[in-house]
């Protein structure tokens, strides 16, 4: 004979869980099938319902609808199955589970954490196609409901709507489908603060070594390097929460930039402190204050406690308190009595010039960079929110 309608009403209980790593989606929901069975029909005058548990379904023919694409599933059995129901005295037949299932979601992490992803529950027959069994939706719209209080803890659920189609399979043949298709927006606020925030303040802090003294060599360079450590473990942590998937993130274009400011503010100072050395040979070169020999022993010096040692600057500059400084002063100790009298006339005007000795020190490099990194940086911040937001 013809196909045997059954219509189909489902009622969302929970979203219990979302997995990026898995791609898929866990639900626990009310499944009730409707349909009519004349085998089932009985007299009653008061024209009343009769209801069963569980024991009477293997012994009656109920549709065979399974979950498409559904990984792990099983129907509730505390205290008993979850199992119900209800034959009327003209052969309606009510059947209603409580399930939770587990079933693939397609994600698309291409804009993560800025995402909108699209899921849905697809419900079938398995054995009859569509010239025995007609699935539909026993209200249409209307027979998809959802409790009120369903909460997702990164997710906000924007709509969920029904719908049906077919599915064809080449060795059986036409399908009716139903679909429960739901809508999940990403609470972007937890990112700000795990991943966005921190990124921020990390090429912030890389910039102070912009204004930081260029003969600073360990000050320098240790902060450069920390930043870097840092932008590391950060783009570390979100990649482990995350799948291995071929494409670029929106996340991992904010961080790679992020750490791409950062590493180029240490390859700065590499530029400033090899110029710095360059033009302080030449100057030493063109005083003829400086031998040949004394240019060999500065630059090994240098490498070996990481400051520049000019005599030049050292005489005519006052000193700063430094570790190199330092060592030269004890060094110093040692000669004659003319050499603490002119470092004691030095400290004496310390006060008074360490404005012009900043401003001596820094390197023209240092002076644009002050300005052309935060520039670049927030027209980047521009872009990057108004092309994902």
């Amino acid at each position: 004979g013809s196909p045997i309608p059954v219509g189909i009403d489902v009622q969302v209980e929970s979203i219990d869980s979302i997995s990026e790593v898995d791609m898929d989606f866990t639900m626990t929901l009310y499944l009730r099938h409707y349909w009519k069975d004349e085998r089932l029909s009985f007299r009653s005058n008061k024209n009343k319902s009769m209801t069963f548990d569980g024991r009477l379904i293997k012994k009656i023919w109920v549709p065979d609808v399974f979950f498409v694409h559904s990984k792990r599933s099983f129907i509730h059995d505390t205290t008993v199955e979850n199992i119900m129901l209800r034959v009327f005295p003209d052969g309606n037949v009510l059947f209603s589970l409580r399930i939770t299932v587990s079933a693939m979601c397609f994600m698309d992490f291409s804009r993560f954490p800025l995402d909108t992803q699209n899921c849905s529950l697809e419900l079938e027959s398995y054995a009859y196609n569509e010239d025995d069994l007609m699935l539909y939706w026993k209200h249409g719209n209307k027979s998809l409901s959802t409790d009120e209080h369903i909460s997702l803890s990164q997710f906000f659920i924007e709509e969920f709507s029904a719908s049906s189609g077919l599915a064809f399979y080449s060795s059986t043949g036409w399908y009716n489908r139903l679909f429960i298709n739901f809508a999940l927006r990403r609470h972007i606020f937890f990112f700000v603060l795990q991943s966005y925030f921190p990124a921020m303040l990390m090429v912030m802090l890389s910039w102070v070594s912009f204004w930081i003294d260029r003969r600073a060599v360990p000050a320098r360079v240790s902060l450069g390097i920390t930043t870097v450590l840092t932008m590391s473990t950060i783009m570390t942590g979100v990649s482990a929460s995350m799948p291995q998937v071929s494409y670029i993130k929106a996340v991992d274009v904010y961080l790679w930039i992020s750490f791409l400011f950062v590493f180029l503010s240490v390859i700065e100072y590499a530029a400033v402190n090899y110029l710095t050395t360059i033009e302080e040979r030449k100057q030493l070169k063109k005083r003829g204050k400086a031998s040949g020999m004394y240019s060999i022993d500065a630059v090994q010096a240098m490498a070996f406690d990481g400051c520049f040692h000019d005599t030049d600057v050292d005489m005519e500059l006052p000193a700063f308190s430094d570790p190199c400084e330092e060592n030269d002063t004890r060094t110093s100790e040692s000669n004659i009595s003319s050499v603490d009298t002119t470092r004691l006339k030095r400290k004496r005007s310390l006060k008074g010039n360490v404005g012009r000795i900043i401003l001596q020190n820094n390197h023209v490099i240092d002076t644009y960079s002050r300005i052309i990194f935060p520039s670049a940086y927030i027209v980047f911040n521009f872009f990057y929110w108004g092309l994902y937001i």
